[in-house]
């Protein structure tokens, strides 16, 4: 399975997900309730997601050569994870989740907790 594919897997498994590119981009992006969750680049070489407080710079501090303060976005807390590098699925399953959570309304991000 492709980097992309994985990304699409984890993002469309949480509910109410969508898949919906951004602004005038091609690439696959992951909203839920119409707010941006996870985003990626045109190339496919990286996906930025939001992260709650020090987050951003643990991961950073933490994987320099995975994790990085994107443009436009960082200042927000977002978090961008280069693609062309190995990763920990399962980390990075966690890390979309929790992008989610600080996105979504509090009834949707309740249903994770159920399951």
């Amino acid at each position: 399975m492709d980097v992309l594919e994985r990304l699409r897997e984890i993002s469309l498994a949480l509910p109410e997900a969508a898949e919906k590119p951004f602004g005038g981009h091609t690439a696959p992006s992951f909203r839920v309730r119409d707010k941006l969750f996870l985003m990626t680049s045109e190339d496919g070489l990286s996906a930025m997601f939001k992260a709650g407080p020090g987050v951003q710079e643990a991961l950073v501090a933490e994987s320099p050569e995975r994790f990085f303060v994107p443009k436009y976005v960082g200042s927000k807390g977002w978090v961008g994870a280069r693609l062309d590098v190995d990763h920990d699925w399962d980390e990075i399953a966690e890390l979309v989740e929790d992008s989610y959570r600080l996105i979504a309304p509090k009834r949707l991000s309740a249903l994770l907790d159920r399951g």
